[in-house]
């Protein structure tokens, strides 16, 4: 008889298949809710907070995902439909089972993430979403208000440098925040994007000489 331990098997248990299909949608409903009854302020209710959960609001361990972006009507369809379309190639990449895992990793490091300081939201999850996407679809390009063409590792690289600042002159609840928030992306792509950054760090480098040794002639 075999006792060991099957991880794969026990990983494919855990999968939901077209998990953005329910994170959009509960998203959607959310912010439909919130907007035709503002005084119920469901979005108090649903997000995650250490207070609420001492409070036994356990709840708030898995609404918090489902908290649309603070988006007004005009971009709330493109800001879902974004997260959709992310969050769905990465589940044809990896596969539902890895992307099931990724997705409750980030869930995990926002829970953490709030005990240790007081609260957190999904800004991180979602970022991470993108960020994954971005070392797997480097070259993709989105059109950026519809008109400008941007690849989307440059907008990868910006987020990144943005939250790289933050990190070094934000307090110590943002560096936590950051930390575990992003800790999915940490162990599932780290090495990835250290070598997506080398990679362009070369095309940079190899560009200046270029130029330089044309300057040259």
């Amino acid at each position: 008889m075999n006792n060991r331990f099957n991880w794969r098997r026990w990983i494919g248990r855990i999968a939901i298949p077209n998990l953005m299909n329910y994170v959009v949608g509960a998203m959607a409903v959310v912010f439909v809710v919130q907007m035709l009854i503002p005084r119920v302020n469901l979005y108090g209710m649903l997000m995650l907070t250490r207070s609420g959960l001492m409070r036994g609001e356990l709840w708030r361990l898995v609404t918090f995902a489902f908290l649309p972006p603070n988006s007004s009507v005009m971009w709330i369809v493109f800001s879902l439909y974004f997260y959709w379309m992310i969050g769905s190639a990465l589940e044809s990449a990896w596969g539902s089972s890895r992307f099931t895992l990724f997705y409750l990793v980030g869930m995990l490091g926002s829970i953490i993430s709030a005990w240790l300081v007081g609260y957190s939201d999904n800004t991180y999850l979602n970022l991470s979403l993108f960020l994954a996407y971005a070392v797997l679809n480097p070259n993709h390009q989105f059109m950026i208000f519809f008109l400008l063409p941007v690849k989307v590792k440059y907008l990868a690289i910006l987020d990144v440098a943005l939250y790289t600042v933050a990190f070094i002159t934000g307090s110590w609840a943002t560096r936590i925040t950051i930390i575990f928030s992003l800790l999915n992306l940490i162990l599932f792509l780290g090495g990835d994007f250290i070598n997506t950054f080398r990679k362009e760090a070369r095309y940079f480098e190899t560009r200046r000489n270029f130029k330089k040794a044309m300057r040259g002639r």
